[in-house]
């Protein structure tokens, strides 16, 4: 038998970061070409390449982390949201998600996020993986978390500007809708796939 999901909080067991930056790729030059805070920034920016081989025309987008929660229920069933997302101008399943508040943790913010778009609070919560959005324009980072024992305690909160429907679905189901192409955000994907090697450790 595997680590109990207990023993798991705060540990990024999938944790890129553990791969040290590259030193011989060096940044010489970097300016700013759009800003639109608090969304993006776009940079240009001059690189040299471990040959010396200068790139003056790399873009990198800065846009803030955010968190994604595969939320448990005590019986197993997961909190799911049905909405519509604009980016990809359709209706998708998704996960509770959000963005990590300046000054705010990981955690925090998706405990957070959690309560605010679905009413629900969790008690046992496990730090899932932290993953860069896009390998070469950045786009911030995704913190994946599992959480277990959510229950409702309120009505959500969440100034999403689509209607959101929050349910709670079997595991099973879900599994079924992701591999039918109904959830079509990658972080969701991404927790609902970190959730099931999360749920096989622990079994």
């Amino acid at each position: 038998r595997g680590r109990s999901l207990d023993t798991l909080i705060g540990d990024y067991g999938i944790a890129p970061m553990s791969v040290p930056p590259r030193a011989d790729w060096k940044v010489r030059g970097r300016r700013s070409e759009l800003r639109r805070l608090p969304w993006l920034e776009v940079f240009r920016e001059t690189v040299e390449l471990p040959g010396g081989r200068l790139v003056d025309d790399f873009y990198t987008v800065e846009m803030q982390d955010f968190v994604v929660t595969a939320a448990f229920t005590v019986s197993g069933d997961v909190v799911v949201e049905r909405l519509y997302r604009h980016g990809s101008r359709r209706m998708t399943w998704s996960l509770p998600a959000g963005y990590v508040h300046e000054g705010e943790e990981p955690l925090g913010s998706a405990m957070r996020e959690l309560r605010e778009e679905t009413g629900y609070e969790a008690d046992r919560w496990t730090a899932a993986g932290r993953f860069i959005v896009d390998g070469n324009r950045g786009c911030g980072w995704c913190h994946c978390f599992v959480a277990h024992g959510a229950r409702r305690v309120g009505e959500p909160v969440s100034d999403d500007l689509a209607d959101v429907e929050v349910s709670e679905m079997p595991w099973d189901r879900l599994l079924e809708l992701l591999a039918a192409g109904e959830v079509t955000e990658l972080a969701s994907a991404a927790a609902i796939g970190l959730a099931c090697v999360r749920l096989g450790d622990s079994g």
